[in-house]
């Protein structure tokens, strides 16, 4: 979230204050954008995994603060909710072998909280929502211990003159009003950063725009919440609705603070500027010193906090790091199943991107790409979606399948290993012929059981030893 919040309460003097730095921290970013070689270098990838901690019977497990101290690992950070951890995995090069890299990676890290949470009685789960959570385990004290979440959930009651009212309607219908955000510790994401340069910025970023559309409709890992069969990623609908500050003096704003857009992109400063002038900060923590600057270039601290808080499902960064650079952030996928899984949609995703990077993509409506986006939430493989070149609409599994081919080109093209690829996108392939997503697994393992607490809470546990056994989930028994 760009820095360090290490206070709860703020004065309407420290928000405009912090306004005023937004506005100059724009024009800092106009020019930085503008230096020749900014952010040059090779293509490079990062990821965030967050997941849920768990009792043994696997209910959540309210002591993050306490296994990350146990695990010592510096890739590990806090996330809003007491049952959920974040690690944030080393950076690689996507040319060469990244996704097995990244398969290492991801085991390595839940084997040490799995280490870490069995001091506190418990253990670590990948998965998009944990369907064992119930309406008791979204109270204040659920928050986690760190004044950055107490400051957030302030900032976001203070926009709010209303209550957050959650609904969703799926197979059956979910309605909820809570008076704060902690409904969004119910979701857990597998985000992958792609780093680009200023000029590529758009192109790529609208490219991921459109491909995110049938990576997520072979993806769904979350087809519930609360006991109630809701979309295949009902996470993307609870985390719209748990964290929309549009209120009833906010109603004329056109997109929810979090969303996909409205329009394809021109350029990164435009999405940036966007993100200020439409929504106002609710974490108006300042640095010292002005405009700090880091390695030679801006450190923009309060603009990349205030980003920090503005959650589209493709985000821009800003770092100062590495002599600056810029990434797209992919935010819609879902944590889980395994970690093959994670890597082959993450193959499926960016070599979408790849391809459709050096395409007009901007030539196809925007709409299009729209409810791809939320028709895939809905009903994954069985979405029907646009594409470009097709006069009708398709369905997600066929879809899928003849962009197996697009994804394999563009993963060659930024110099993926062929055997790489080939492995990877198998995973896909059998996923979607098969019919096995982890949505779909958990519903079939659910049928027949009544869908009690209980034996949501059996399911978990199951479904985190088919896990660890690192076999893809399309290969599951029920």
């Amino acid at each position: 979230m760009g820095q360090k919040v290490e206070k709860e309460h703020f004065t309407e003097a420290e928000f405009a204050r912090f306004g005023d730095r937004l506005a100059e921290q724009l024009r800092e970013l106009r020019e930085v954008l503008s230096r020749p070689g900014f952010g040059a270098g090779p293509a490079t990838i990062g990821a965030e995994l967050e997941m849920f901690l768990v009792t043994p019977d696997g209910r959540p497990l309210p002591r993050n603060h306490e296994v990350r101290a146990r695990a010592g690992d510096d890739r590990l950070t806090l996330e809003l909710g007491r049952f959920n951890l974040e690690a944030n995995l080393t950076p690689l090069p996507i040319a060469g072998r990244p996704f097995t890299a990244l398969v290492r990676e991801m085991r390595e890290i839940m084997a040490v909280v799995d280490a870490a949470a069995a001091t506190q009685g418990g253990h670590a789960v990948a998965i998009g929502i944990l369907p064992s959570l119930s309406e008791f385990d979204f109270t204040h004290e659920a928050l986690s211990r760190e004044s950055r979440y107490r400051a957030l959930a302030r900032g976001m009651r203070r926009l709010r003159a209303e209550p957050f009212r959650v609904r969703v309607e799926g197979v059956e219908l979910l309605e909820l009003e809570v008076e704060g955000v902690i409904l969004e510790s119910a979701n857990t994401s597998w985000q992958v950063h792609l780093r680009t340069t200023p000029a590529d910025f758009a192109r790529i970023y609208n490219a991921a725009q459109l491909a995110i559309g049938p990576v997520l409709a072979v993806s769904g890992n979350s087809p519930g919440f609360l006991g109630r069969h809701l979309w295949e990623e009902t996470r993307i609908a609870l985390f719209e609705e748990a964290a929309d500050d549009r209120d009833v003096e906010r109603l004329d704003r056109r997109d929810r603070r979090v969303g996909f857009g409205s329009g394809w992109a021109h350029s990164v400063e435009e999405i940036f500027e966007s993100c200020v002038r439409d929504f106002e900060p609710v974490l108006p923590m300042t640095s010292t010193g002005g405009a700090t600057r880091f390695g030679g270039v801006p450190e923009l601290a309060e603009l990349r906090l205030h980003q920090g808080t503005v959650w589209q499902w493709n985000r821009p960064v800003y770092d100062p790091g590495d002599g600056g650079h810029l990434r797209v952030e992919m935010r819609a996928l879902p944590a889980g199943p395994s970690a093959v899984d994670m890597a082959a949609n993450t193959a499926f995703l960016l070599g979408l991107t790849a391809a459709l990077a050096v395409q007009p993509v901007e030539e196809f409506p925007f709409a299009g790409a729209y409810r791809n986006f939320y028709r895939a939430a809905v009903h994954g493989l069985d979405a029907p979606l646009s594409w470009p070149g097709l006069r009708e609409e398709v369905p997600a599994q066929r879809l899928a399948l003849d962009l197996l081919p697009v994804a394999e080109a563009g993963l060659g093209r930024v110099g993926v290993d062929p055997e790489e690829i080939r492995w990877a996108l198998d995973v896909i392939r059998e996923r979607v012929t098969r019919r096995r997503t982890g949505a779909i697994w958990q519903r079939e393992a659910l049928a027949g059981t009544g869908g009690d607490t209980a034996a949501r809470a059996r399911m978990v546990m199951r479904y985190r030893e088919l896990a660890l056994t690192g076999e893809p989930v399309h290969t599951w028994p029920i």
